[in-house]
């Protein structure tokens, strides 16, 4: 199961992807400079949108290497982005990153024992870990990220956020 959430991260990572090129068309539309989405945010103590997709990509990485103990092989990203273009890339870096673990990676995760400093040596179960702070920290950022883009204006809905489904006949 464990495994196929790190799929999923991936899957909605990958949603980004087409909507930062909504965003673009949006801005190039309108005719404004598409880093004005970039630095825009919901409220004034919140991060901007770009900092909303770095900590997005940073929790499904560094989630997935905790679960699967590769802590120490996490890709450094520097935090420097600040274009559409250099967004697009670090997304895909993640996702490639993200498909480089299979289900053996995981084999043990969900009794691993999963400490981050922040915590200051209190734990969570793998699996609470991933259920109770994984996913909903990066769903959190995922769709912070979106709803900035949704209330400046740019034309996305549910089936952006959602991405590709795998329907059956």
């Amino acid at each position: 199961m464990i495994h196929k959430m790190v799929v999923q991260f991936s899957k909605l990572l990958g949603n980004l992807v087409p909507i930062l090129d909504k965003a673009a068309a949006h801005a190039e539309a309108k005719k404004f400079e598409v880093e004005v989405l970039l630095q825009a945010r919901l409220a004034p103590d919140q991060f901007n949108f770009i900092r909303q997709i770095q900590i997005a990509c940073d929790t499904a990485k560094v989630a997935a290497a905790r679960l699967a103990d590769k802590e120490q092989e996490v890709p450094p990203h520097a935090d420097t982005e600040q274009t559409v273009a250099e967004l697009k890339s670090r997304i895909n870096n993640v996702m490639a990153y993200l498909g480089t673990f299979s289900e053996a990676d995981f084999a043990d995760a969900a009794q691993r024992r999963i400490t981050t400093p922040r915590w200051k040596g209190k734990w969570l179960s793998g699996e609470e870990f991933l259920l109770q702070h994984a996913i909903p920290n990066l769903n959190f950022h995922v769709i912070t990220a979106y709803a900035i883009l949704r209330h400046n204006g740019v034309e996305i809905g549910k089936k952006d956020f959602l991405g590709e489904m795998p329907y059956k006949e």
